[in-house]
């Protein structure tokens, strides 16, 4: 049995749960998600829950699946979702302008990427990781759509990884990075 797949999901007041056959609507405060349901899994709505069920054994892989992509769904139509990214290296940037993000990443010319609808963005310019030389700027990144949402801080990390030495480049914020030491003299 799945473990994941067995808790039921509590659905807060405000938010409605239209049950297809292969989609669940999830309608909120904060907008509407629609998610896939694999086939063989069923959901079931009860008094302020929601329960993935599963026909046979042949479909245990995706009942965990189902049940975690709904409650992605439920949490973010009401809280949202967030994702952080710092922008490190000398002469590093990074700028909003409506929906796009102007990057200074250290190329001959700037990167400009274009955000997808539903995806906002902020930056702060506050130096307050001193741990990190050379820091320059927060992205923060917000969304309803928690797949949508790490698939654009990926295409951000992938403009400029961070090197194995200094740690310059575009970086998660939560994540840590073990720096290569350099070369030693004699």
């Amino acid at each position: 049995m799945s473990r994941v797949g067995k808790k039921p999901i509590t659905i807060p007041s405000g938010v409605t749960v239209t049950i297809n056959d292969k989609e669940l609507e999830v309608k909120g405060p904060k907008g509407t998600l629609k998610t896939p349901v694999p086939s063989g899994i069923k959901f079931r709505q009860e008094d302020g829950t929601l329960t993935a069920e599963r026909q046979n054994d042949d479909q245990a892989a995706f009942h965990g699946l189902a049940r975690a992509l709904a409650n992605n769904a439920v949490v973010g139509v009401t809280e949202g979702f967030k994702k952080e990214m710092d922008v490190v290296g000398v002469g590093y940037k990074a700028d909003v302008q409506g929906n796009k993000i102007l990057f200074s990443l250290g190329y001959s010319h700037p990167i400009e990427y274009q955000l997808p609808q539903g995806i906002d963005a902020k930056t702060e310019r506050v130096n307050t990781k001193a741990t990190i030389n050379q820091y320059q700027t927060t992205i923060t990144l917000s969304g309803i759509d928690r797949q949508l949402l790490g698939q654009v801080a990926a295409e951000l990390n992938r403009l400029r990884k961070p090197d194995a030495y200094k740690g310059k480049g575009v970086r998660y914020a939560d994540k840590i990075y073990r720096l290569k030491p350099g070369k030693t003299g004699k």
